[in-house]
């Protein structure tokens, strides 16, 4: 077996010093040993502004990049397609239509704008000469603008998601703590979670037209139907990652909690919630996803007001500008999908501050 010698070598053999002078190479197949200051000598350190350097490539650098050879691709082959309404239209023809969408949103807010200060008026008038029965309070009745339907989408969605939400976290809960429970309902759950919204649509018109009879409800009938289409599409995915982070925790931990004594609230609100909240969340970001993505189709379909609405017009209308117009709003629709995700993981940030298991 070789042995090193470090404090001694033989004296006939002559030694070489390393080219950095910080060391010695044996001759003649004897090891010596590097000095002190070698053997002690700490790593060398990156250096910060390279370090910083490279973040900055990577998360930035690298993606504008990315999307600017996309921009170049997308301008130099869309002219290469002809459709029925003429080329495929490039970024900069979708951006002009981006700019002419804002400026009928600016010009829409003035005429209402201009519709009430003439009825003010006008009511003002009637007040004056004596005439109260000549007051009317009209509603301005100006088709919808692109930027009021992006409103309306995101406010179906949103009720959508937090009806969703409100069944899919309480049943999750009861299936990950009890066996018999999610062995009774996984079979319905794994039949209803592939249906299409096209398929739900229908009958939920239907349901909905039976149930709200009122001339003026308290919320139009178009947009209950679109917010249960969207709740019946997206409560699986809360729904299932609930129970399965709930029937992960540790049970050791639920041990405790029939040691303590704890009660059922407060079993789930100290032990059960902050133990699967990662879960819930993860189910939350792909629920809003889906939520998303069902409402548009389901606005296209049952011609409910919305950016779903406003693509199958632009379809239906034909003229020049439509393509373009129609590829603006599937870009707003993704980055408004994009932003969306971004406020889940914020507020799962947020809420996973004070966890305490």
């Amino acid at each position: 077996m070789a042995t090193v010698f470090a404090d001694r070598h033989d004296p006939e053999t002559p030694t070489m010093e390393g080219a950095t002078g910080s060391g010695s190479v044996s001759v003649g197949g004897k090891v010596a040993v590097p000095d002190a200051e070698t053997a002690t000598a700490e790593p060398k350190k990156p250096n910060p502004a390279v370090a910083k350097g490279a973040a900055l490539a990577k998360g930035l650098i690298a993606p504008v990049l990315g999307v600017l050879a996309f921009l170049a691709l997308w301008g130099v082959l869309a002219p290469q397609v002809d459709t029925s309404l003429g080329a495929l239209p490039g970024p900069v023809e979708v951006a002009e239509q981006g700019v002419a969408l804002y400026d009928e949103w600016v010009a829409g807010k003035e005429a209402e704008a201009q519709f009430y200060a003439d009825q003010n008026a006008r009511n003002t008038a009637a007040i004056a000469a004596g005439n109260p029965a000549g007051v009317r309070d009209f509603t301005y009745a100006g088709a919808p603008t692109f930027l009021d339907q992006i409103f309306t989408s995101l406010k179906t969605v949103a009720l959508g998601f937090i009806l969703a939400t409100l069944v899919a976290v309480p049943i999750g809960l009861a299936a990950g703590l009890s066996p018999l429970f999610n062995a009774a309902i996984n079979p319905l759950i794994q039949i209803m979670k592939p249906v299409s919204p096209l398929a739900w649509l229908p009958i939920v018109t239907m349901v909905i037209s039976a149930m709200i009879t009122n001339a003026d409800p308290l919320l139009p009938k178009a947009f209950v139907i679109s917010a249960l289409v969207v709740m019946l599409c997206s409560l699986w995915p809360t729904l299932i990652n609930t129970a399965v982070g709930t029937a992960s925790i540790d049970k050791d931990l639920l041990a405790v909690g029939r040691v303590l004594k704890l009660g059922t609230f407060a079993k789930l609100t100290k032990l059960v919630l902050p133990a699967s909240l990662p879960y819930i969340f993860t189910g939350m970001r792909l629920s809003l996803g889906v939520g998303w993505m069902v409402l548009i189709a389901a606005e296209m379909l049952a011609q409910n007001p919305g950016l779903g609405k406003f693509v199958w017009d632009e379809f239906q209308n034909g003229s020049s500008q439509s393509l373009a117009r129609i590829m603006f709003a599937v870009v707003v629709i993704g980055f408004i999908g994009f932003g969306l995700d971004r406020i889940m993981m914020a507020l799962q940030a947020l809420v996973s501050k004070n966890r305490t298991i």
